[in-house]
């Protein structure tokens, strides 16, 4: 195999499979362990392919689906976490692996499946009885692997029939020899290196006080990984020779009651099916497809718990264990157990013995001819791996770089709890600021974004199938919705959109139904303009193209205009379509409301771009200053658009008798726009709640009228508080924008994500 090996590709030899799971506690405001159930926010524990519930009610656990990179999981997982954190009201995400405040006495609820799930609640009161519920809750991340099936194909040199047989013993070497080197994980990766001191008493009572609330033996490195963290009660060491070896001895562990089932095998690493996870009659009738890395602490330093540095490092790991000779010490899970045992416990120790084979080593030269040949397996194989080296190398050669050792210090001066708690706190203002977003997608339109972080929210699985495009594919169960920038769907016909992108025809259809629309004729020459004149000439009027969006080509004269003016406006609006349209401008503002199936999701005033003085800044600088808002982007990413100072802006301002770099007074509003379109940097204002039902109602008629299921109307209202219903549509849009509704630069931000699925997915 090993020639085969060499002749692969480097691309082809990083290639596989890559999922993450992370456990964490929900804690209150102060910090204690939350004991309110499952929030039903986040769905059903029992059904939701991505978050559900592990030992506790009170622990959250997130499931990555299986990617391609490792960055395409992490993304997901950060994706994950940030839904998560914006669904637990006042709670936050605990960030450490080993418990926060626990009661003394206290209740630690048990995850409640209900009825149809009594096993699983079965098997945690054993575990409850076993092991403690404290120890229980300790959290952490789970990383699964497996080699692409092109690199297995590549490497097999054999009769179909032995292909299984040759891929199991494979992923057996590869398990072996992580058991073996478990240890330099513990030590690069460990982040538990004190407790809690309401954390097991057996186990504090060994230890000394950091802080009041701190406790340690001074030189741990991981204690989720030692004998006071998630372990058997005793080292189990199953037959890692053949799958067959393997199953008969976990099966005895079982039948002798050392075991309840293959889950209680507390190994740093499983094996498993993608038929059934490691039940041992699916594996034994499947062989292993995957394995699963369960010795990784959470890191408190990371928002998702791993840095995705240390998640390539341990990619690489895996390839070259799998790929380098083992040694025949016959002892050699002991052996390995010890050293794993030693680093938690004593890892930061300068004069740490570890053995090798039978023989001692100190951890510092273990580790480091241990990283240099996994550099060299790197270099040799052109793997891309080189930038991890550097602070893995600082890691070893300066143990107070470790994530433990740094935490170890901060805990002394703060307190384990104190800076935990302040750390969920920071970890939940950044999910915060990334509510808009889908981590690993912000190429994609916001619009198209929150409706996948909705999807994702409620477990259901989306493939983006052309990511240029935008367009999608949401499924749940056997019910699949295809849909093109969020709001195309298969919920409106052709025509409907025709008829929307047709601005006469939309205004000859809603004037058949009733409903109100400003008069206006067609130009296509500027014949028709002069012989259409005499009828505008001493109104308000606004120019149009026939069939553009985003405010684009648009004249609005609110005082009327001269003839020249309005040839002029026509000669630009010319340039975006050979039909222009002249029309009377409607008195009042312009709000856009949102219309999904019977109801109005959302209702906004857009407010043109503007900027308000300071009495010191330019308007250019007020500009840049506003561009500086996290919320405003370019292309549709975010919110709001970023402000272009263009020749538009320089015309509007010298109507009023600026330029960009006038200053304006101390409060000044200075706007610099007429039209009011978000696409240029015009403000969004949520009214959904202050408009009345009225209006509401002839938004859902309008869209009715042209059969429209998802549909921006645009609506003149002069007054709100008038008593006498008074307005006028000016048009209906097709795939409308849902992102300023979902996060207006003012007002409510609106759940239109959900609104869009409860449609696509109804009955």
């Amino acid at each position: 195999m090993q020639k085969q090996f060499n002749q692969l590709p480097h691309q082809l030899i990083t290639s596989g499979k890559f999922a993450i799971e992370r456990e964490m506690l929900r804690v209150t405001s102060d910090g204690t362990l939350a004991v309110t159930k499952h929030p039903k926010a986040l769905g059903h524990k029992a059904t939701h392919p991505y978050i559900t519930t592990d030992f506790s009610e009170s622990q959250i656990e997130l499931i990555t689906p299986t990617f391609p990179t490792i960055e395409a999981a992490h993304d997901f997982l950060e994706t994950l976490y940030d839904i998560t954190a914006l669904n637990i009201g006042d709670e936050r995400l605990w960030p450490q692996s080993m418990p926060c405040a626990l009661p003394e006495g206290g209740t630690i609820p048990l995850a409640d499946f209900g009825v149809t799930e009594l096993e699983a609640s079965r098997y945690r009161e054993h575990l409850l009885h076993k092991y403690g519920a404290k120890k229980q809750l300790i959290s952490g991340i789970h990383f699964n692997f497996s080699f692409s099936d092109e690199m297995l194909s590549a490497l097999y040199e054999g009769s179909p029939e032995q292909y299984r047989h040759f891929k199991d013993q494979l992923y057996l070497k590869l398990i072996r020899q992580y058991l073996r080197m478990r240890w330099l994980i513990v030590y690069l990766f460990g982040a538990t290196p004190a407790v809690h001191v309401s954390y097991e008493e057996q186990c504090v009572s060994q230890m000394q006080a950091l802080h009041e609330d701190t406790f340690s033996n001074k030189q741990a490195l991981s204690y989720r990984n030692s004998d006071c963290g998630y372990t058997n009660v005793e080292p189990l060491y199953p037959n890692y020779a053949t799958l067959s070896s393997y199953i008969d001895d976990v099966r005895w562990f079982i039948a002798k009651g050392e075991i309840a089932n293959p889950n209680e095998l507390y190994s740093p690493i499983r094996l498993k099916t993608s038929k059934g996870g490691n039940d041992l009659n699916q594996l034994e009738a499947h062989g292993i497809d995957y394995i699963e890395i369960r010795n990784i602490d959470l890191n408190p330093f990371e928002k998702t718990g791993i840095a995705r540095s240390d998640l390539r490092f341990l990619h690489l790991f895996l390839l070259y264990l799998t790929f380098t000779e083992e040694t025949p010490y016959f002892d050699w899970q002991a052996e390995a157990y010890n050293n794993q045992q030693c680093v938690a416990k004593e890892g930061m120790s300068p004069t740490s013995i570890l053995t090798r084979d039978g023989h001692a080593i100190p951890l510092h030269t273990y580790a480091t001819e241990l990283l240099d040949t996994i550099d060299a397996f790197n270099t040799h194989y052109d793997l891309g791996f080189e930038d991890v080296f550097p602070a893995l190398r600082e890691k070893i050669d300066h143990v107070d770089r470790t994530y433990a050792s740094r935490l170890k210090t901060i805990m002394t001066e703060t307190g384990y709890h104190a800076w935990s708690l302040a750390q969920a706190e920071h970890f939940y203002e950044d999910a915060y600021a990334n509510r808009f977003r889908i981590h690993g997608y912000a190429d994609l339109e916001l619009s198209t974004q929150i409706l996948m972080k909705s999807a994702i929210k409620r477990g259901y699985p989306v493939d983006v199938i052309d990511r240029s495009d935008q367009f999608i594919r949401i499924r749940k169960g056997k019910h699949h919705e295809y849909v093109k920038q969020a709001t195309k769907t298969s919920k409106d016909n052709y025509v409907s959109v025709l008829m929307m992108e047709n601005k006469t025809v939309t205004k000859f259809v809603l004037a058949e139904h009733g409903i109100r629309v400003p008069e206006g004729v067609e130009l296509q020459e500027e014949s028709d303009l002069s012989q259409a004149w005499h009828s505008f000439s001493k109104q308000p009027i606004v120019l149009k193209p026939k069939s553009t969006n985003f405010g684009v080509g648009i004249h609005i004269f609110k005082d009327g205009a001269t003839y020249e003016e309005a040839l002029s406006a026509f000669q630009y609006a010319k340039t975006f379509d050979d039909v222009v349209l002249l029309e009377t401008f409607l008195p009042g503002k312009e709000y856009r409301f949102l219309v999904i199936g019977e109801e109005v999701a959302g209702i906004l005033h857009r407010v043109p771009a503007n900027v308000t003085g300071d009495g010191t800044s330019s308007i250019r600088q007020l500009v840049a200053t506003k561009n500086e808002d996290p919320l405003r982007g370019k292309g549709y990413k975010t919110p709001l658009e970023k402000i272009d100072i263009d020749e538009v802006v320089i015309s509007f301002l010298r109507a009023q008798g600026k330029t960009p770099d006038s200053i304006p007074a101390l409060d000044e509003r200075v706007f610099l726009r007429e039209n009011s379109n978000i696409s240029t940097g015009g403000d969004s204002i949520d009214y959904t709640d202050q408009v009345s039902d009225i209006y509401k109602r002839i938004a859902v008629d309008a869209a009715k009228s042209v059969g429209a299921t998802i549909c921006g109307v645009d609506m003149m209202i002069p007054s709100l508080d008038h008593a006498q219903i008074e307005y006028g549509i000016i048009e209906l849009n097709f795939n409308p924008a849902i992102h300023i509704h979902a996060f207006p630069y003012e007002g409510k931000e609106r759940p239109i994500g959900e609104m869009l699925l409860d449609l696509l997915f109804q009955g």
